[in-house]
């Protein structure tokens, strides 16, 4: 679609995004959860979260599904503002939380019937919703069992079956895999791809690096309630990462040591306490380096930069602590 200015130029309309914060703040008493980010979500896209545990991600989402008003700043949400309008916008959204509060009296197909009806959606409607969204989320031949029954990674994709059943704008997920074995992830993650091929716009928390690189188009990387850089995953470890980490290990009581004789070495080195990274376009050229000195790391390992390699860069510590 094209729109003509007065002037006789054209741009090309962009679609208004469904979420924008500018100087988004939360604060409860003395503490500040949440320190005056900005940030936007197109129509349809995956946009995530990253950060550690206590970063301030699950207080913006809450924010976001209109559960929690803000102290200062600005949100609207498809439009709307979630301290005044939020049964509109609660209507329009569905919320996956970090932990599974499915109703376990209830069977796996009458968690979704039942949820439903809280929308005021006709009960046809919602029989019909709920076996299309058991298809989906790979759960027709469980539903009737109990929710004890299933296993962790089948409760999680019950609980996001559960949280489409309004056929939301809008899919809020708060650490959607935390706990999951690496089989269960992959099939969920699969489950949220397809979600997001038909357009539904994600919206995610996670302190998972190779989560993030999967599902999201953009994300923004947080810690201590401010956003520390913003961009695509690719985006992010170009700019602030290099191509490839050699991870030498020396032993704990030697890695100080080592990290001194092989300065210069690489584009930059970070010692943890177990380790050191060497930050490279060829980790294997930078090994080869190391042994002609007569170095001899009891391990070593080349790999790609991730995500993980960026928050080290901007905060100085892991994701994961």
């Amino acid at each position: 679609m094209v729109a003509h200015g007065k002037a006789g130029l054209c741009s090309t309309l962009v679609p208004a995004p469904v979420i924008s914060a500018q100087s988004l703040t939360k604060k409860y008493d003395d503490f500040t959860a949440v320190a005056g980010i900005d940030f936007e979500v197109a129509p349809g896209e995956s946009f995530g979260l990253l950060g550690p545990n206590g970063a301030g991600k699950s207080t913006t989402m809450r924010m976001i599904g209109a559960v929690s008003t803000r102290t200062d700043g600005e949100l609207t949400i498809l439009g709307l503002d979630p301290n005044t309008h939020g049964p509109d916008i609660r209507s329009q959204l569905g919320v996956v939380p970090q932990q599974d509060n499915l109703d376990l009296d209830l069977r796996v197909r009458d968690n979704l019937l039942v949820y439903g009806r809280y929308f005021g959606l006709p009960r046809k409607q919602i029989a019909e919703r709920a076996d299309e969204l058991l298809e989906f989320a790979q759960l027709a031949d469980r539903r009737g069992a109990k929710v004890d029954e299933l296993s962790g990674g089948m409760k999680r994709r019950l609980t996001i079956a559960r949280a489409l059943i309004n056929d939301p704008r809008i899919l809020l997920l708060d650490e959607p895999t935390t706990g999951l074995d690496p089989q269960a992830r992959h099939i969920l993650w699969d489950r949220l791809f397809r979600l997001k091929e038909r357009g539904t716009t994600l919206v995610l928390t996670t302190h998972y690096m190779d989560e993030a690189e999967q599902l999201c188009d953009r994300l923004v990387v947080v810690d201590k309630g401010q956003i520390m850089a913003e961009g695509s995953p690719a985006s992010l470890i170009r700019d602030y990462s290099s191509r490839e980490v050699l991870e030498v290990r020396f032993g704990s009581d030697k890695n100080a040591e080592a990290a001194e004789r092989v300065q210069g070495i690489g584009e930059r080195i970070e010692v943890l306490p177990d380790r050191l990274l060497i930050y490279s376009d060829n980790g294997e050229a930078e090994l080869v380096k190391i042994t002609e000195m007569g170095l001899h790391p009891i391990t070593s390992l080349v790999r790609r930069s991730s995500l993980e390699d960026v928050f080290l860069r901007l905060t100085g510590r892991s994701l994961v602590e």
